[in-house]
């Protein structure tokens, strides 16, 4: 992997300048193609942070992390690019609530409901990762099987 020079880059509209990553940094920081990340921003899963005043895009240490979440939940879990959708729309929800949850604003009853949202996105998350777990198995059961049976061929 290159090394990666960051350069202080400014935000449109914000006035501040913030140390972000060109999409070429980005990309090869966390070991994805430009085309990869401009692909997920069209599907809508990330969206970059900031542009320089010519449009280019800049990447924050968060955008690089929802790529890495992207990443992980392809790789981990074999999800397609529409369940990491809804992965990453309850993700997001999810973050909303705890930021709502805390909010001294916040009575009773809301953070009872708060946590009952909450408690129904990660259990729709649970019942993904579970029939992925049992396509899993069902593909090491047959697996086994295949090879205790050249096994016997073999004695």
């Amino acid at each position: 992997m290159k090394e990666l020079v960051r350069e202080p880059v400014k935000e449109i509209g914000t006035g501040r300048a913030n140390d972000l990553l060109s999409i070429g940094a980005a990309a090869d920081l966390i070991g994805v193609s430009e085309r990869a990340l401009r692909y997920y921003q069209q599907l809508g899963l990330i969206t970059p942070c900031g542009r320089t005043p010519g449009g280019m895009r800049r990447y924050s240490e968060e955008d690089l992390a929802r790529v890495g979440r992207i990443r992980e939940l392809q790789t981990l879990l074999g999800l397609n690019l529409d369940e990491i959708a809804l992965v990453l729309r309850n993700d997001d929800r999810i973050s909303q609530i705890r930021e709502a949850y805390h909010d001294e604003r916040t009575g009773a009853e809301e953070r009872t409901g708060l946590a009952r949202e909450c408690l129904v996105l990660q259990e729709h998350l649970r019942v993904i990762v579970e029939a992925k777990r049992a396509a899993l198995d069902k593909f090491l059961a047959d697996l086994d099987a295949r090879i205790a049976r050249n096994r016997d061929v073999l004695k």
